[in-house]
Parts: C-alpha cells; sequence; structure tokens
C-alpha cells in the first residue's frame, strides 16, 4: 500500500498540523515547504490514501493558505471527521460552514473508499422458527442516501459458491446508530434495519446443503449501493453463536465469522448424545447417521493430555440412527490438572477410522454437567456457542439455573454451588470498567444459594446504599478473608438457560422518577452481567445529541427569565464534595430563598436528598444552567458556555497547585496548544476565580489566562479545619465508617499518574504500597484509609480485611482528613488542604525524579520544602509510620513556614467571604453576612 503524505512527514509537521491555528509564522512556514516538498517529489498520489478531510488540511498546507488552513482545523476540532456530501454527478466534499472555500474537484472528489459502511448488529431472536437479526447500517457523512427512503436491502451470501438470497428488510429507528458513530453533524436514527429468515427459507437453506452464508446490507448512495457485511456485537446475546436443530437432522449455527455475521448449515454425521461420569470414567455416547460412517473413537487432547476412547455399538442401536459408547479414566483426564482457580480446556474430536477427527457436535437435548473430582476443582461437562462438547477442569463454580424479577424490581439469582465450596464466601458485585465493587448479601443452603439484588440500592463498603450506575456488573464468589481479587470465581449461568437472556426488567423506582430498565445478559458464553440503562434519553444521549442540546434547547432556556436556583457542579458530578459542597451548606444556614440543584454523573455518587438531582448532559441541566441564577462549580464548564447578563458563575477551582497546570505545561508530553489558547474564553465564563493562597492567585493568573477577578478568599472546603463542631463531625464520620475505637488513622490520597492507563483508556491505579507488609506490622493499631484520585479505576487489596479501607467512594475527603492522625500523599494538592490540620504528613514520591522531570514538572522545590519526609519504599513508610514523633519534631520549622506560604487566609470564614461576594448586588444581596 502507498504511502500517505501523513506517514512521509515528521512527527513535527504533524504536530504543527494539529495545532495549526496556534502554530508560530515559522513553524507554519516549515510545514508549507515540507508540505509542498512531499508533493513535489511523491505527487498527489501521496493524498489519495488520506481520509478525505486530510487530503484538504495537506493540500492547504503545501499551497501555504494559512487562513483557510486555520478555519478547516478549527472545524475538525469542532467533529473530527465528519462532513457534508455535495450532491452532483460524483460526490465532493463540503465542509459545514465552509461551503465558500475554494478547492480544486480533484481535492474533494469522494470515492467509495471515502465513504464507508458501517454495518452492526444489535439483536438476534427467534419469533417462532423465524430467525430475526437488528441492527443498524449507515454510510459515513450520508445520513439519507440520496434523501431517499427506498432501496435498502439485505442478502444472504454463500461462502463457496457466492449465490445470494434476498431476504426481508424493515426500517426501524435506531438511536444507538448515532450514538456509536461518535460525531455531532449527522443524524443515523433512521438507519435501523430488521431483517427476517423465515422458517420456510431456513429450511430451503438446509436443504441446499451443508455451507456458510454471510449476511450484507446494502444501502443506496451516490454512483450505485454501498454494501457491506455485518459486524458481531461485543458481548450480549448478539455477540455469540447459537444453535437451531431442524426435523431433517440438519443444524443451522446463527454465528459469526471475523468478517461479520454468518449463517451456517451443518449436517454433521455423528453427534454427542451425552456425556456423563459413572464409576471413575467420562462415559461419550454418540449416535451415528445411518448413511454416515461411524467414528471409531473419542479423542480428548490438551497438551500433552492425550486420551482417546474406543467407541462401540450399543445393543440394538440399529436403523436410523446408531449409537455408539466410549469410556474415559477419569483419573488420566485429571492427572496434570492445574492448581488455584486456574482452568485447563480440553479439544474434543470424534476421529474415524482414517484416523481424521471431526468436531464433537452435540445432539439436540443434551444436558450438561459437572463433577466435583477434587476439593475445589471440577469437571465440567459444557458446549460453547456453536453447539460442540467442551470438556474443562476449573475451579468449583456458581452456577445460575434460575433467574426472576419480583413486583418491587428486584432481581433473583438463584443456583447451585456445593456446600463445602460456598463455605466461608461473599459474593461480590464488579464494574467491568470501573472495577467499583458492592459486597451483596447471599442466602446459603444445601448447595444452594440465592442473591437479591435491589439494582437501586446497592450496598457499598462504609457507607449507604447507592443505585448501580451504567456498565456492566459481574457476580463472583470471594473467599471473606481473600486479600484480593485474584481468587475470585466467577458466576455463570447454566448452558440451557443462555436462551433466556438478555432478560430485560424495570428496576425500583428512584427518587420518584420514572424506573430505569436493566439487562442481564452473558459474555464469553456464560458469564452473566448485570446492565443497568444509561441515565440520559434518547434526545439527550450521544455526541450528536449533545450538540443539538447545546445549540438549540440551550440557547431557547438562556431567552427565559433567571430562576432563583443555585446549580452545583463538583468534579463533573462525581461527587457532592469540595468547595460548591460548603457553598451550598452555608447557602442553607443562611435560609436564602433559592432552589438547590446539584448536578450528578452517571457514577451516581450519593448526593444532598433535600436537593433537587439532574443528570449532566441531561435536558433539566441545561434548563439548570441556563436558567439558575447562580452557578457553582470547581472545574471548567466547556467552552461553549457563556454567562448571561444577571447570572452569577463561581469557579471555585480545586486545589493549589504543585504540579504545573495550563501555560506551564507547555513543551511537556501534557501540553495541548489548542487547550491552551482556549483558556482566555474559559475563563471569562466566570464571575470571580477563588484563590486560596497568594501562591495559587500568581500561579493561575498567569498559568490559565485569567483577565477578571480572583478573590484571594481561601478555600471554603478548608473551613472545615477551623469550625467550631469539627470535633464532633469527626465523630460522626468514624461512626459512619464504622472505625474501631483506639487505633490510629492513616489516610492514603495519591494524585494520578498521566502515563499509567488501563486499556480502555481510563487511569490505573498505581499502587506501590506492600499492603500485605504493612498490615503485618502495623495492623494491630492502625487504619489505613484508601482514597483513590476520582479519575484513577483499579481494586485495593486487602480492602475489607480490618486494616486496609476503601473510601474512594466517600463523598467528600474534607471528612476524611477529620478523622485521620496522618497523611500520606505524593504530589496531590491535598497537602495543602491537610496543612490546616496541623497534623503530620508523609510523601511517598517513589516517582519524584520521573514525575518532576518528565511528566508532569513541580513549581518549586518539594525536596526542600515539603512539610514531611519524601520517601520511595513501602518499607520505609511503615518504618516512618511507626516514628511519627520524630518525624513531626524533625519537620516542625518546615511545616511551620509551609502554613505561612500556602495556608492564608485560614481564618475559617472563606465560606462567608464567596457567598458574600457571589450574592453582591443581586436580590439576595441582604443574605450577606453583615446584612
Amino acid at each position: 500500500m502507498a504511502q500517505s503524505l501523513a506517514d512521509l512527514a515528521s512527527a513535527g509537521a504533524r504536530r504543527t498540523l494539529r495545532f495549526f491555528p496556534e502554530s508560530s509564522e515559522a513553524e507554519r512556514e516549515e510545514l508549507r515547504a515540507t508540505a509542498r516538498r512531499l508533493l513535489d517529489t511523491h505527487g498527489e498520489k501521496a493524498l489519495t490514501p488520506l481520509r478525505p478531510v486530510e487530503r484538504v488540511l495537506w493540500y492547504l498546507a503545501a499551497e501555504g493558505r494559512a487562513e483557510d488552513l486555520v478555519e478547516v482545523v478549527r472545524n475538525q476540532r469542532r467533529d473530527p471527521g465528519a462532513f457534508l456530501v455535495g450532491r452532483g454527478r460524483r460526490p465532493r466534499l463540503v465542509l459545514p460552514g465552509l461551503r465558500s472555500l475554494a478547492l480544486p474537484d480533484r481535492i474533494t472528489a469522494l470515492e467509495r473508499p471515502d465513504l464507508p459502511v458501517t454495518a452492526q448488529l444489535t439483536s438476534v431472536e427467534w419469533r417462532g422458527d423465524d430467525l430475526v437479526w437488528g441492527g443498524y447500517a449507515f454510510v459515513a457523512n450520508l445520513p439519507r442516501p440520496s434523501g431517499r427512503l427506498i432501496g435498502r436491502f439485505a442478502v444472504l451470501e454463500h461462502g463457496e459458491t457466492g449465490r445470494r438470497v434476498k431476504l426481508r428488510l424493515r426500517r426501524t429507528r435506531s438511536e444507538e446508530a448515532t450514538v456509536a458513530s461518535g460525531q455531532a453533524l449527522h443524524c443515523y436514527d433512521r438507519a435501523g434495519f430488521e431483517v427476517v429468515v423465515p422458517a420456510r427459507r431456513l429450511r430451503e437453506l438446509a436443504a441446499q446443503g451443508a455451507g456458510q452464508w454471510s449476511l450484507h446490507i446494502g444501502i443506496p448512495g451516490p454512483g450505485g449501493p454501498y454494501e457491506a457485511r455485518v459486524r458481531q456485537r461485543e458481548v450480549g446475546t448478539a455477540g455469540h453463536n447459537q444453535v437451531r436443530h431442524l426435523a431433517d437432522g440438519s443444524r443451522l449455527v446463527v454465528g459469526f465469522t471475523k468478517e461479520g455475521v454468518s449463517l451456517t448449515v451443518q449436517q454433521p454425521p455423528a453427534e454427542v448424545e451425552s456425556c456423563t461420569v459413572v464409576d471413575g470414567e467420562l462415559v461419550v455416547v454418540a449416535r451415528v447417521r445411518s448413511d454416515a460412517a461411524a467414528p471409531t473413537a473419542v479423542s480428548v487432547v490438551e497438551g500433552d493430555t492425550r486420551l482417546e476412547g474406543r467407541l462401540t455399538a450399543l445393543p440394538g442401536s440399529a436403523g436410523a440412527v446408531r449409537r455408539y459408547r466410549a469410556a474415559l479414566s477419569l483419573d488420566r483426564l485429571t492427572a496434570d490438572d492445574l492448581p488455584g482457580i486456574k482452568t485447563r480446556q480440553f479439544k474434543v474430536a470424534l476421529k474415524g477410522a482414517d484416523g481424521r477427527g471431526q468436531p464433537a457436535h452435540l445432539a439436540e437435548g443434551f444436558t450438561t454437567g459437572r463433577h466435583r473430582f477434587a476439593p475445589g476443582r471440577e469437571l465440567a461437562v459444557h458446549r460453547d456457542g456453536p453447539g460442540r462438547l467442551v470438556l474443562a477442569t476449573r475451579p468449583v463454580r456458581a452456577v445460575v439455573d434460575a433467574m426472576t424479577v419480583t413486583d418491587a424490581g428486584e432481581l433473583v439469582l438463584t443456583g447451585s454451588y456445593p456446600r463445602e465450596e460456598a463455605a466461608g464466601k461473599k459474593v461480590i458485585l464488579r464494574h467491568g470498567t470501573r472495577f467499583e465493587e458492592k459486597e451483596l448479601p447471599v442466602e446459603l443452603a444445601d448447595g444452594r444459594f440465592t442473591v437479591r439484588i435491589d439494582p437501586e440500592a446497592a450496598p457499598q463498603v462504609n457507607g449507604p446504599a447507592l443505585p448501580l450506575c451504567p456498565g456492566r456488573w459481574y457476580l463472583f464468589f470471594r473467599a471473606a478473608d481473600a486479600w484480593d481479587k485474584s481468587e475470585d470465581v466467577p458466576v455463570t449461568l447454566r448452558p440451557e438457560q443462555v436462551g433466556e437472556l438478555p432478560l430485560r426488567f424495570s428496576g425500583p423506582r428512584r427518587g420518584g422518577g420514572q424506573p430505569r430498565a436493566f439487562t442481564v445478559d452473558r459474555r464469553n458464553f456464560d458469564r452473566i452481567f448485570i446492565e443497568p440503562e444509561r441515565l440520559l434519553a434518547p434526545d439527550e444521549h450521544g455526541t450528536y445529541q449533545q450538540r443539538i442540546l447545546r445549540e438549540e434547547y440551550f440557547q431557547e432556556q438562556r431567552k427565559l427569565p433567571l430562576r432563583d436556583a443555585v446549580l452545583y457542579l463538583s468534579f463533573g458530578g462525581k461527587q457532592f464534595s469540595d468547595s460548591p459542597r460548603f457553598v451550598y451548606d452555608e447557602l442553607v444556614r443562611r435560609g436564602v430563598p433559592v432552589e438547590h440543584i446539584w448536578t450528578q454523573d452517571e457514577g451516581l455518587p450519593e448526593m444532598p436528598p433535600e436537593a433537587r438531582v439532574v443528570g449532566w448532559g441531561s435536558r433539566a441541566w441545561y434548563e439548570a444552567l441556563a436558567r439558575s441564577r447562580y452557578v457553582v462549580v470547581n472545574t471548567p464548564v466547556g467552552d461553549w458556555f457563556v454567562t448571561r447578563p444577571g447570572q452569577k458563575v463561581v469557579q471555585t477551582w480545586h486545589g493549589t497547585p504543585l504540579k504545573k497546570v495550563g501555560k506551564d505545561l507547555l513543551g511537556s508530553p501534557q501540553s495541548s496548544p489548542a487547550y491552551i489558547a482556549g483558556l482566555p474564553h474559559s475563563y471569562r465564563q466566570f464571575d470571580f476565580v477563588v484563590s486560596p493562597n497568594a501562591h495559587t492567585t500568581e500561579i493561575m493568573r498567569r498559568a490559565y489566562s485569567i483577565e477578571g477577578e480572583m478573590l484571594e478568599s481561601g478555600y471554603p472546603r478548608n473551613d472545615i479545619f477551623h469550625a467550631a463542631d469539627r470535633d464532633a463531625r469527626a465523630a460522626r464520620v468514624r461512626e459512619q465508617l464504622g472505625l474501631p475505637e483506639g487505633k490510629k488513622v492513616v489516610l492514603y490520597a495519591p494524585t494520578w499518574r498521566e502515563d499509567q492507563r488501563h486499556a480502555s483508556k481510563l487511569y490505573k491505579l498505581d499502587l506501590r504500597i506492600d499492603l500485605a507488609a504493612a498490615q503485618a506490622e502495623l495492623g494491630h493499631d492502625h487504619v489505613l484509609l484508601f482514597r483513590k484520585h476520582s479519575s484513577v479505576h483499579g481494586n485495593v487489596p486487602g480492602a475489607g480485611q480490618g486494616f486496609v479501607w476503601d473510601v474512594t467512594r466517600y463523598p467528600d475527603i474534607a471528612d476524611l482528613y477529620l478523622v485521620a492522625d496522618v497523611l500520606i500523599t505524593d504530589y496531590s494538592s491535598a497537602l495543602f488542604d491537610f496543612a490546616h490540620s496541623d497534623k503530620p504528613m508523609l510523601f511517598f514520591t517513589y516517582d519524584l525524579e520521573h514525575y518532576r522531570d518528565t511528566l508532569r514538572g513541580l513549581y518549586f522545590d518539594f525536596t526542600t520544602r515539603a512539610p514531611g519526609p519524601l520517601l520511595e519504599t513501602s518499607e520505609e513508610l511503615v518504618k516512618a509510620l511507626r516514628g511519627l514523633d520524630a518525624v513531626e519534631a524533625a519537620y516542625q520549622e518546615k511545616y511551620t513556614q509551609f502554613k505561612k506560604d500556602f495556608c492564608e487566609p485560614r481564618d475559617g470564614r472563606a465560606t462567608a467571604r464567596v457567598v458574600d461576594r457571589m450574592l453582591a448586588g443581586g436580590p439576595h444581596a441582604a443574605a450577606s453576612t453583615d446584612g
């Protein structure tokens, strides 16, 4: 494949193009010369492999059309890769808002590869004997090709002969299509389809003999139909093979290949009728069609383990179907079994007289089973999606065999789990990407278990029951004394029950609103999960609908009168916490007659019951943002937001900078010139920005290009250290957490590492403390409260075992400061807040050189000004905790100086100053402290 111009260009040239509006004249000229030289050398064929908009960008760069290039880059930042398709003899690219942009036809001409088709399966079901596929399909950047509603088609194509069979296709609505497209320009809601393969057609396909058929969807477009194979879904019933047995002995496998959705007709000469354990032997019974040669043996292979059992005819097995039996030694099969929770899966085949093997297809009505052969281990007689025999040795599993939903919306899962395996275990419900965990109550009796799940009130450790947030939640059994998740045993579904999925149900009513929908489905054939529906409505969800809400609904709401309301946004809706919480408390204390509205994100954090709660990005949230007289935030709102006349927007921010921020990151791996260029506009949104100290005022004004007022009032959140009721408050927090009396409380609150990410791009927990060793040394008289950063996702080992307490979901870290006797942190701004407490701090800076010199950079020499020791190893940390008195004495002078530098003002009146300033000059000014 020919290299594109982008491939030929240097990384520096590509970066200049990406940030062209912010680039210098010298950088622009260098880019122009580079693009021109490459085009002169390689010709315009170097543009051909590029995506359409990239062709335009590089063409403009080579032509030196700087002003046009600035507009196109900014256009694409709003919606990368999206464009309009101009009509005419040949389709051509048109950029929204830039229709007058003069470009040659050879650059804007669109070929078929420029307009790829997305065809995605979303559901597979049987309606009686009819097969029904559901999904969506669209041509990129063509939401309604040719303006026509007709012309779509579906066909099955034979993999060998190429023969095509046309199917009935019905158009449906699919908001998921627009959401999945990830763009904001086009609406693909009308791209849904439903394809029905009637039972008659399925029989006709079977009558043509064995073979594989692939599903294709065709869509009308410029120059004729555009066609693509339908892709498999990642998880759920639409992501798994299914088997259907026909009356003539044929099997239909509704499944998938690497290329997409398929329908395979199989006519196996032999099928496995049963597989059981009898008197120490694995007994396999196969049935063979009368017109087929009988297999001679059953082969079971995994690694060096190779077993073969001869098939012998069973008495009376003549006629249309003959039956054969083979026996294999269970002891030999399990002799090299793997320890612990590992699974060993065997390949099973039926071998013919020529020694060739064929898959061990399962007959209709085959029953799976489990046979315990050693403590904690079982042989699973299982099946896979295509209906083949699977043998595996594995840890004894809890297997669900019944799923019901109560009238109250509670999900009840019941299944089998031997008493000796279930003893001493608990049930864990774990989020698939957030790794958040809930411990569920479980009923155990006579080798059976029952788990009842209220999805709107799932228990959490050290806090109130909360609703399950969107995402997939998986079930596990875990030993009550387990240190971490490494020995968790997954809860699976009995294979005979997979046809009952997906199970959809409505949960209990939450907060007086409509009940949410929940789905029970599966992954990896039998791993069941619970998935709450997304929080946003169909007309709110996704990039496209969010743009419509911002550009249309939000603007309409801005024309309506302001309401006496305060909208709060703390960390994007992740928490009821921080300075916005203290402003809320103060307004409530003063009795200011306003409605209080809190923003909640999809993590569904705990919120104050007295306030109205709106989902971030919902229609109600946009209405509140447009019409609330006061808005209190501690993070940016969005570059699209502009304060309206009469509205007060307060930015309390959320930290004293130690690590570099904003413009001061230029030149580091974390810098974004586009973000930095947008800072002046972002901070014009706010009537004033709160600063905790002079150090922060100076840095934020420069680094964030703040042109307006900065109120150096101190952070409202730090008033908690100076409140008269702080001891009583600390006692309430200790009681709520259930902290043991007489033990020293250690709070560990590290920041995140930008270079530590999961495959999902979420930040990893970079755990360097040896928690097991720490528990052994400190557990008898200490507890460790572990507070992950809100952006970090990962399990905390040892949580729930008496020493480590995962307090990440606790609403506000300020409360935790009160109960902590000592803080362990690193480069987190928590250290500046905790300094108000006068309690000791330890700094676990195991990566100081990398963080300071490569990753982020620091504003001052932390090694000389830190109010506590900088420790590199877990052993040093534990030793310092044992010698806190010596640490306090050694760092008393530095601690005192640190408070002078970073904790002024600290008189406990920061909240009053912020609220007074917020209310000043408005209709609620009389509620000020002095009024």
